[in-house]
């Protein structure tokens, strides 16, 4: 668990969670002081001779525990889309309802965003391949780009990323907010 012992500089600990139903990649930032702090990314797996259901249960324990263990105030998750094949949409549907059950059952805020944003807010393109948002993403925070990444991790992070993005870019527009609406003090001579 990170610490967050110091309230007045209490960092916002922010899961993404890319959901699949063989390897559901997650990503942990902290937004402390207005910047942005890479914590960890990986990926849950479950082996893919197992039955779906088991599939479930594996990732749904990795899940839990991933949870438990970080306490994120914040999980954000892609938005589903309709693919080609409803099989994969409704297998990705159980996953992703498996990554929100145990994100609420911690008390996580949860959020969620469209694949095309988050393409979108890390490279500036909403059509970028998920190699492009990878290598944009690392550059952007700062991290060495490994080849044995699995892009499930990256994209997750993307996720949790671009929250925090989102989250420093509304503490900046508060902050001009009340500085815009402050009464000014006129010294007296």
């Amino acid at each position: 668990m990170y610490d967050k012992t110091d309230m007045q500089n209490t960092p916002k600990i922010i899961l993404g969670l890319d959901p699949g139903s063989y390897h559901t990649g997650f990503g942990v930032i902290a937004l402390e002081n207005n910047k942005l702090k890479h914590l960890e990314h990986g990926v849950i797996s479950a082996p893919s001779a197992l039955q779906f259901h088991k599939r479930i249960a594996i990732i749904g324990r990795g899940v839990s525990e991933l949870v438990a263990r970080i306490n994120p105030d914040v999980s954000v998750v892609e938005r589903i889309f309709l693919g080609k094949n409803a099989d994969s949409a409704f297998k990705l549907g159980h996953i992703r309802g498996v990554c929100l059950f145990e994100a609420l059952k911690n008390k996580s805020e949860i959020v969620e965003y469209a694949a095309r944003t988050i393409k979108k807010g890390v490279t500036g393109s909403g059509a970028a391949t998920k190699e492009q948002v990878q290598m944009m993403l690392f550059a952007a925070m700062g991290l060495k780009l490994n080849s044995a990444m699995k892009i499930d991790a990256s994209d997750a992070l993307a996720l949790a990323f671009y929250h925090g993005r989102m989250m420093e870019f509304t503490t900046q527009l508060k902050r001009q907010s009340l500085q815009q609406k402050r009464p000014l003090i006129k010294e007296h001579i």
